[in-house]
């Protein structure tokens, strides 16, 4: 792609999630964004196969129809109250609506099924702005808005979408479909605490970058696209191996790894607002979560595959592929936990 168009888009996407985080007006939030939105399917699309055009489409018809059911609640809350902000006094229906929408663009249970297709299709890099920079806007007006929303509605989602992101991810082979369900369950942890204590969903959100991405950054830079193809790590890049399966270990929330870090904090607010059979099944799901980590770890660092001679002498080989900002992150994704009396 043409250097000049690609730095449109990425200024773009940028600044998509910034008007929406810095506006106070409905309308300018929205248009924020549509940006976003707009400026991602050029990226999906590029070096196009039948895959990621595919993924691109189901994309924009998915966020299409998401824009469409908020620009909807805004106009009737205009036409309400003559007011571009929600206000207690709006209806209802009103907020429900609004709710929906937030819940399709984020991928969160029972409007999920299309996020782990587009993750599928499109490139690495692609899904890691999917799955961290795209959730940033739509989770800002929650943040927003959350107290004029029904909490039993924000609760329901978050349940359904902790099990289905739990449950899903068991069966699955391909590492980027994995990741999706991943973002799927923590979407739901972040959403769960939000009428309780919605600093912590902040918290939630940034670890949860900071251990996706590096994830991420490894299935870009070696092309790991299923465990099978994994399972060569062995001889292409030892050293990444016990990093790697200590992101995914944090990322499944072990004690003492830096994701342990955001579901303490959720489950301790939970039990202190008497929610006992929530914080106990989210507390459950958890651990499925961690089975589905634990077993990629085990077939790339356990196991060896059938392999040909050939692919022995891969660790003989000069890697030009580096990557430098990968090992702060996995540091920082890994090592934060004695940090938590400050981030609380």
């Amino acid at each position: 792609m043409n250097p000049i168009t690609l730095t449109i888009i990425y200024f773009t996407i940028i600044t998509g999630p910034i008007i929406t985080m810095l506006s106070s007006n409905l309308f300018t939030m929205w248009v924020g964004l549509e940006m976003n939105l707009l400026a991602l399917i050029p990226l999906m699309m590029n070096k196009s196969n039948p895959r990621s055009m595919e993924a691109a489409t189901k994309y924009f018809l998915t966020q299409a129809t998401a824009s469409m059911i908020l620009l909807m609640s805004i106009i009737m809350n205009f036409k309400q109250l003559g007011l571009w902000t929600f206000q207690p006094e709006t209806k209802d229906i009103i907020m429900t609506t609004t709710f929906i929408s937030l819940t399709i663009k984020l991928g969160l249970a029972p409007f999920h099924s299309w996020l782990p297709e587009v993750t599928q299709g499109i490139k690495p890099n692609v899904g890691l702005i999917l799955l961290t920079w795209q959730k940033i806007a739509p989770l800002t007006i929650l943040f927003q808005y959350y107290e004029l929303m029904n909490p039993k509605m924000l609760i329901m989602s978050a349940i359904t979408s902790v099990l289905i992101g739990a449950w899903n991810g068991l069966n699955q082979t391909q590492t980027r479909k994995i990741m999706a369900y991943s973002s799927i369950a923590h979407m739901g942890w972040m959403i769960s605490i939000l009428p309780y204590n919605p600093t912590l969903t902040t918290l939630n959100l940034l670890i949860y970058i900071l251990m996706t991405t590096p994830m991420f950054m490894i299935f870009h830079t070696h092309s790991f696209t299923s465990i099978s193809s994994m399972s060569l790590m062995w001889n292409k890049m030892p050293m990444a191996l016990p990093m790697m399966s200590l992101i995914l270990l944090s990322t499944g929330g072990l004690p003492p790894l830096t994701g342990f870090l955001p579901k303490w904090a959720i489950i301790t607010e939970l039990l202190k607002n008497n929610n006992m059979i929530l914080s106990t099944l989210m507390a459950m799901t958890a651990l499925i979560n961690l089975f589905f980590y634990t077993r990629l770890i085990y077939s790339t660092s356990l196991t060896t595959f059938p392999t040909n001679n050939n692919s022995k002498m891969f660790i003989h080989q000069h890697h030009t592929k580096t990557n430098n900002i990968l090992s702060p992150l996995m540091i920082t994704s890994t090592m934060m936990l004695p940090l938590s009396p400050l981030l609380l």
